[in-house]
């Protein structure tokens, strides 16, 4: 905004003019409260960001990750689980918020996605919360209280290190707060680690002997756990066997294209592939595929690029000596 010209005014009038100028910058760096989307048909998934001045915004997800729950192999009962927990939830019937551990890569936060795109025709949507915004999840449950759709706010790879601001946070929007919990909105989390927080041979060792002057060393140890066993529902993952890993590599290889012939003999490869990684996982399996497939198609391209051998001996029958 631009200052206004205040030679004419008189003292008294210069004084509140500079006045509300000066609220008016004030105004625009303070923190605004979290507005709701202008329109919430835009997107099925939005993700929360905090902007410079510490205003939070709902930003649409405009490209989804493509996937379906038929595409996720080797994780059925973990599917059926989260599945009936999602349906339950957008048929309006009670479910739980979900913890999603285990090892890297075998489709923890594939199935979040799967089961996004399988339910939003239902009025499903999803948002996404970076763990260092999770103390601003009761703002973004006060947003969407009211709307008809069903929420998913999403906490990928989450792990507190112990003090951070968002662990309480977010025991209190699962179960804890003065507030009833909203019936259109459930906490869906990924972790590596069962119980969130670090946990030390030491704080055994402080049960049973109560170092560092800590007078009930058993209750340090409750307080770690006490925000996974606020989830409802938790659903482990574990790491494939080779004849799983196998089929998840022949699964993505098909999709990409290629056929039964080429799949089997792309298995050594996909082998020696996982044991580079240091791990048999879905994760594993499709960054494989992607690298083979790419390279077939180079070899299918110049092999087409390349005269045939009937045509090399047209032209030689042909060419005059």
């Amino acid at each position: 905004m631009q200052d206004t010209d205040l030679s004419t005014f008189s003292p008294l009038e210069r004084l509140v003019a500079r006045a509300e100028q000066l609220m008016q910058r004030i105004e625009a760096v303070l923190p605004q409260p979290l507005q709701a989307p202008a329109d919430w048909g835009a997107a099925i998934a939005w993700r929360y960001r905090k902007r410079a001045n510490g205003c939070g915004v709902l930003e649409p997800v405009r490209h989804v990750g493509a996937m379906q729950l038929s595409d996720l192999q080797n994780i059925d009962v973990q599917k059926d689980k989260i599945a009936r927990n999602t349906e339950q939830f957008v048929q309006g019937r009670t479910a739980n918020n979900v913890l999603l551990t285990g090892a890297r890569g075998t489709g923890k936060s594939s199935l979040i996605r799967a089961c996004l795109h399988a339910y939003a025709g239902q009025g499903l949507r999803l948002i996404e919360v970076d763990k260092a915004d999770l103390t601003d999840l009761p703002d973004i449950v006060e947003v969407v209280a009211a709307r008809p759709e069903k929420f998913i706010i999403y906490c990928d790879d989450l792990s507190f290190e112990e003090g951070e601001p968002g662990y309480k946070a977010m025991k209190s929007i699962l179960d804890g707060s003065v507030s009833a919990a909203t019936p259109n909105v459930l906490v869906y989390a990924t972790s590596n680690r069962r119980h969130l927080l670090p946990e030390y041979m030491t704080d055994n060792l402080q049960t049973s002997k109560g170092e560092n002057g800590e007078i009930h060393p058993g209750e340090v140890v409750e307080e770690k756990i006490s925000l996974s066993e606020r989830f409802g529902l938790w659903v482990s993952f574990y790491p494939f066997s080779q004849d799983e890993y196998l089929r998840v590599v022949a699964q993505w290889l098909s999709s990409l294209g290629l056929d039964a012939a080429a799949i089997a003999a792309a298995q050594p490869e996909a082998l020696v592939w996982a044991l580079e990684r240091g791990s048999r996982s879905g994760r594993v399996a499709q960054q494989f595929a992607r690298d083979y497939a790419g390279r077939s198609q180079d070899a299918d391209r110049a092999a087409a690029a390349r005269p045939r051998i009937d045509d090399v001996q047209g032209l030689s029958d042909g060419a005059e000596i």
